[in-house]
């Protein structure tokens, strides 16, 4: 399976967070399954991190970096041909951030794992 972490599973998932219900960090953890996390989460951790709305026990840059590394998490390139997507996406979701996953789990067939319920009304395959 090739599942695509949003930015919250992730950060829940490295930090071994009891928020992220065990289904989500089996199949996040499967040897068999290829995980992504997107240069759009790496973006979004950074962001928010500068922000000051997400404490780290690291500068964000190298923190994500470490972490995906550690984990065996694969980068995602946000391509254009992904982007193609985003014009026909309804309104249902204002956060640009998790606008763009859905549009990289279309372009590269991926299952997002994500606890989002707007995620939910995308023409996407979700996991929870």
């Amino acid at each position: 399976m090739n599942l695509l972490l949003d930015t919250s599973t992730f950060l829940w998932y490295v930090s071994a967070d009891k928020r992220l219900p065990a289904k989500a960090r089996d199949l996040i953890a499967a040897a068999e399954n290829d995980v992504w996390l997107s240069v759009v989460s790496v973006w979004e951790v950074i962001v928010k991190s500068e922000l000051k709305r997400l404490q780290l026990p690291a500068p964000a840059w190298s923190y994500v970096m470490a972490q995906r590394e550690r984990h065996a998490v694969a980068s995602l390139a946000l391509e254009e041909s992904a982007l193609t997507y985003l014009a026909k996406l309804p309104s249902v979701h204002r956060d640009p951030f998790d606008r763009m996953l859905v549009c990289q789990a279309l372009a590269m067939d991926l299952a997002i794992v994500t606890n989002d319920p707007l995620i939910d009304r995308y023409p996407v395959r979700t996991i929870w």
